[in-house]
């Protein structure tokens, strides 16, 4: 709900549990007067009545509670919108012009006091969620005018006794490791300037008191719904005033809006929460399986993806062998990986000629695809058409198509080129190859690659964002077109994740690293914020192809069941022993999946400890399943019992392989003791439903 006092110049932005209050100044500046536990009108009002801090010298009182924050005046914090005009003048001097709202809609606009330019701050709330969403329109009737930041929003946070920011750092085959630390004074800027969301951070924050843990406490968080470059600055300044201002872009790229032109930037989610991080997550999860994914109550199906079979090394013969080997598994989904178009022998040929290769599908897709469903499968396919080798017929036919500056050498990444999505004609292109190929295919899932970042793209920004949008509406275009395709976002593992890129796609591939241990690590960061439903998590070989461990095959399959399973390893060189006991996991998690990608997750032990264990609640509380991990077990210490979350403390829960049964305020106080086989790198799925009278 929105409410609007036009006397005191007060909107009331209301979810479920909180409130953002917004306030028009004398000077007509935006303000933030609250962002927290929801507030009645009267008590809004209340907080016009608050004593104000004193002007000092040299300093606006201003910084850092504006909501619209502009540069301008005696303000020299974080300035979320920054314009140079023609003329060369670079401040904005905004007024107030008017209002539109609905239920769940406001639009506050603004327009500079000389120059024709205004300014839109939209905001958008839900009945079932806190999530406020926001993003700016900035629209230009006169002469040219630069853009040199416009952030999509800009966070104001109440004082705190302490200021902690809680992000995610990492780096390919690393990504998503959650990191936590004191917030510094000055601007802290968590940044991708590779084109793409990165493997090295991610668009959110979250900001606490250094109080909260995972069940108790207030979280402040927001999460910029972007799958480019972008940046995000957490401000905190001597005042103890601290904002979180989040947009797309990186310096020094600029954007020129010409007459009759405008900018939307892209949306910027916020929450306020209170039960600690724990409850912050489940929040974000809910939000976006009500309002960000396409289709969230699908299940998502069982995978197997053919590379680590196989590399390039595509055949027939060798895919129909592995399909029907994953089918006797209990696969639901074949995906054959890169390898099978054009002249795609190696990584150097190839990318950009997206047809079977006819020497090893001769007859092209057809007899492969119709084995795969004879065996009751899905069919996927590998896909990286935003890339190009030099060594292909695209890149011959079209060598200006790619990015590239005049008199620079053009980098090769993997033996790629990055292809130009800002030119209309290689967007047009694009939609078209991929139209064809699901048009004349009867193929039912993408894996859609993009393998590195841009270089030699130059300073205009109109590229930078502009290849986004391409992206985004040829992902659009293509699911209007061939509504049972579901598409899995992949960069090299996680380099794209983000809300903007799971608005178009179904699940998105974690991580490189399909080492279990790491996983831990990998998976417990994503899960921060994004909701398992969407976490790929592979079972591959072992010894581990990227870490060179070895770890028995249970403890692969449950650090894989967390997530969206799938496997990924050689099963032509699997025991029978190993095959049969990966039918008996993938029946297991097939039970429990309902709980993992539909129900609610409690981060019980973080992975740096002995044990570590995560909890998944079905939504009406009958059923709950437990994954439980221990790394090395230290000086023959027996493992303690791990409290339960969200449990019904007068209700009886009965162990589905073993009859056991538990009463909740027992596991609720003191715990499940799980039964872990000795030694080290074991594990234990732990299946329970509420008994009913």
């Amino acid at each position: 709900m929105i409410v609007h006092d036009p006397d005191h110049r007060l909107w009331i932005l209301s979810g479920p549990s909180s409130c953002y209050v917004l306030h028009l100044d004398e000077a007509a500046r935006l303000r933030t007067l609250h962002w927290g536990p929801r507030l009645t009108r009267e008590q809004a009002l209340s907080l016009l009545l608050l004593p104000q801090p004193e002007r000092r010298s040299m300093e606006d009182p201003a910084d850092g509670v504006l909501d619209l924050a502009a540069a301008g005046g005696l303000r020299y914090g974080q300035a979320g919108l920054q314009v140079r005009f023609a003329d060369g003048t670079r401040d904005l001097d905004l007024g107030y012009t008017g209002e539109r709202r609905t239920d769940r809609e406001l639009v506050l606009e603004f327009a500079d006091r000389h120059y024709p330019l205004t300014v839109e701050c939209r905001y958008r709330i839900y009945g079932d969620s806190d999530v406020i969403e926001r993003h700016l329109v900035l629209r230009n009737a006169g002469e040219p005018v630069t853009v040199a930041r416009a952030d999509s929003a800009t966070w104001v946070l109440p004082r705190l006794n302490g200021y902690r920011l809680s992000c995610v750092r990492g780096q390919w085959a690393a990504e998503t490791r959650l990191h936590r630390s004191e917030l510094p004074y000055g601007e802290t800027m968590l940044t991708s300037r590779r084109g793409v969301t990165s493997h090295q951070a991610n668009p959110w924050a979250m900001i606490d008191d250094g109080t909260a843990s995972e069940e108790y406490g207030m979280v402040y968080s927001c999460a910029l719904a972007w799958s480019g470059s972008w940046r995000l600055t957490a401000q905190r300044l001597p005042t103890e005033r601290v904002t979180l201002s989040a947009g797309a872009g990186h310096d020094p790229v600029t954007w020129e809006l010409g007459s009759g032109e405008e900018l939307v930037t892209p949306v910027c989610a916020a929450l306020y929460t209170e039960g600690g991080f724990g409850a912050a997550s489940r929040a974000w999860h809910d939000h976006q399986l009500r309002h960000v994914l396409p289709h969230a109550g699908e299940t998502r199906p069982v995978l197997y993806n053919s590379w680590e079979a196989t590399g390039f090394d595509v055949s027939l013969e060798g895919q129909v062998q592995l399909a029907e080997k994953a089918a006797r598994m209990g696969i639901e989904l074949f995906v054959v990986d890169d390898g099978w178009f054009g002249a795609r022998t190696h990584d150097a040929a190839g990318l950009g000629d997206w047809h079977p290769n006819p020497q090893r599908f001769p007859h092209g897709l057809g007899p492969l695809i119709d084995r795969v469903h004879e065996l009751g499968m899905r069919f996927g396919l590998w896909v990286e058409p935003e890339m190009v080798n030099a060594d292909s017929d695209l890149y011959r036919a079209h060598p200006d198509w790619v990015i590239h500056r005049p008199h620079r050498t053009r980098t090769e990444h993997r033996n790629q080129l990055v292809l130009d999505l800002s030119r209309p004609q290689v967007a047009t292109w694009l939609y078209r190859t991929l139209d064809e190929l699901l048009a004349k295919n009867d193929i039912d899932f993408l894996k859609w690659d993009m393998n590195r970042p841009f270089t030699e793209a130059g300073p205009d920004e109109r590229l930078w964002i502009d290849h986004v949008r391409t992206l985004y509406d040829v992902l659009d275009r293509l699911r209007a077109a061939h509504p049972h395709v579901r598409i899995e976002s992949c960069s090299s593992g996680g380099g794209r994740v983000d809300l903007g890129i799971l608005r178009r796609t179904d699940q998105v591939w974690t991580s490189d690293n399909t080492d279990a241990l790491d996983r831990l690590d990998i998976q417990h960061g994503f899960s921060q914020l994004y909701p398992a439903r969407v976490m790929g998590a592979w079972v591959t070989d072992s010894p581990n192809p990227y870490t060179g461990r070895q770890v028995p095959l249970d403890f692969r399959f449950h650090v894989a069941m967390a997530g969206v399973l799938a496997i990924g390893g050689a099963l032509t060189e699997w025991s029978q022993a190993d095959l049969a006991r990966a039918a008996e996991l993938v029946a297991a998690y097939k039970r429990i999946r309902p709980l993992v990608q539909h129900g609610r997750q409690y981060r019980l032990l973080p992975p740096n400890g002995e044990l570590s264990a995560v909890q998944y609640l079905a939504r009406d509380g009958g059923q709950l399943a437990v994954l439980v991990f221990r790394r090395a077990r230290r000086f023959g210490h027996a493992d303690p019992g791990i409290p339960l979350r969200g449990l019904d403390a007068q209700a009886r829960y009965r162990d589905q392989a073993t009859g056991q049964v538990h009463h909740g305020v027992v596991l609720l106080t003191h715990g499940l003791f799980a039964d872990l086989a000795p030694g080290d790198y074991t594990s234990a799925l732990v299946h329970l439903i509420r008994e009913e009278g």
